[in-house]
């Protein structure tokens, strides 16, 4: 009996996002998570939040500007963007995130500079460039209302709810891909940005000089309710992948079971969220007296936080491209030098820190205010220095 031998081949299809859109994916996330970090005080009026939204709103306007251009690199021809304004298609998530995004940018940039106007106000009669910027930018000396600023707010958490929603879909809605193709790759998205926020408020509080206590307590808080709702999220899409005969997170599960490498990604994630929430939830838990001191080590969860955040995506937009459609087994991606690769990336966390760096000489940022005028920023805002009580490490006397 003759035996015959067929020989299959299918093509090996180049990655389609390179590592430039995991950037736009985590600046993103830290744009719009950091954005209702500061909504408390900025839009609801809170006033023992302050602190924190000052800090949350650097880093919400420095992640809003980079992420566009980390976006527009990953078209691989960036001149191309306008196709999406010539050839609008309503069905697609990208054509309605570009749609989206641009409006969100203008609404960032004006809640910024409603916020930091009045410190502005206040800097007109400073010597030398700050300034000529502030008197350029405050735009004359009446007051901010407070109005305003609440409709530019609510409008901006509004469009930044559209914002959540596009990055998570235009992932989701690819049936190529069965570890995209979930209901539970949005929300996840979402909570490990917040975590990734978070982190890097905390870590901003330390690095700017302002170690406000309370701002630490707060977005340690944050920290612990994100990292319970990613692992709720995490827990139920296996669940759903376990329990299912069919769909996409059976299928998910099924095409990366038998990969040694993705089982280490599993468990990496599994233990570092663990020992994050466990940190996180030791140092809320101790007494009053201590916390001042423990606190002072926030920052160091922050770049945990942060990490996790940006692994995350990585692992989402890069990992799951290696597993192979057509074929059997797994295509390996060697991260390139240049700008498609580590070069982009460090690139790109460069801009962003250019862009806190510039804004934290020109602009004074840490005496964000909830509409108002100059009169209202205080001497001790003014020089930014909170009171012993709230700052991390100061010592506790009852």
């Amino acid at each position: 009996m003759n035996s015959m031998a067929i020989e299959l081949l299918a093509p090996r299809y180049a990655i389609a996002w390179y590592p430039w859109a995991v950037q736009y994916f985590f600046l993103i996330a830290i744009s719009y998570a950091t954005l209702w970090l500061a909504a408390p005080a900025l839009v609801f009026g809170k006033n023992t939040w302050l602190p924190t939204a000052r800090l949350a709103m650097l880093a919400c306007l420095t992640t809003t500007l980079v992420a566009p251009v980390a976006l527009l690199a990953d078209l691989h021809q960036p001149l191309r963007f306008w196709h999406f304004y010539a050839y609008a298609t309503s069905s697609s998530w990208m054509s309605i995130g570009s749609l989206l995004l641009p409006l969100y940018v203008v609404g960032v940039l004006l809640l910024g500079w409603l916020a930091w106007r009045p410190a502005l106000q206040a800097n007109r009669q400073a010597p030398g460039l700050m300034g000529l910027i502030a008197r350029l930018l405050s735009f004359g000396a009446a007051p901010t209302p407070r109005a305003a600023l609440v409709l530019v707010g609510l409008a901006t958490l509004a469009l930044s709810t559209g914002i959540m929603l596009y990055t998570g879909a235009e992932l989701a809605v690819v049936k190529a891909r069965p570890l995209w193709n979930t209901v539970w790759l949005p929300p996840m998205l979402v909570a490990s940005g917040f975590i990734a926020a978070a982190g890097l408020v905390l870590v901003l509080n330390r690095v700017s000089g302002m170690r406000d206590l309370t701002s630490s307590g707060q977005m340690l808080k944050v920290l612990l309710g994100a990292c319970v709702v990613a692992g709720l999220v995490a827990g139920s899409w296996f669940l759903d992948g376990i329990n299912a005969n069919v769909g996409s997170v059976a299928a998910a599960l099924d095409s990366v079971r038998a990969s040694p490498s993705w089982r280490s990604t599993a468990l990496w994630g599994g233990l570092t969220g663990l020992a994050l929430f466990g940190a996180v939830l030791y140092l809320l838990t101790r007494p009053a007296s201590r916390r001042p001191g423990l606190y002072a080590w926030a920052w160091v969860l922050g770049l945990v936080a942060i990490h996790m955040g940006w692994m995350f995506r990585w692992v989402v937009l890069m990992d799951v491209q290696h597993v192979a459609r057509n074929s059997a087994g797994f295509h390996h991606y060697g991260i390139p030098a240049g700008s498609s690769g580590i070069l982009g990336i460090v690139g790109t966390f460069g801009l962003w820190l250019a862009a806190v760096l510039m804004i934290d000489l020109l602009i004074p940022w840490r005496q964000a205010r909830q509409g108002g005028s100059a009169a209202d920023v205080s001497p001790s805002d003014s020089n930014a220095q909170p009171d012993a009580k709230s700052v991390e490490g100061a010592p506790s006397h009852g």
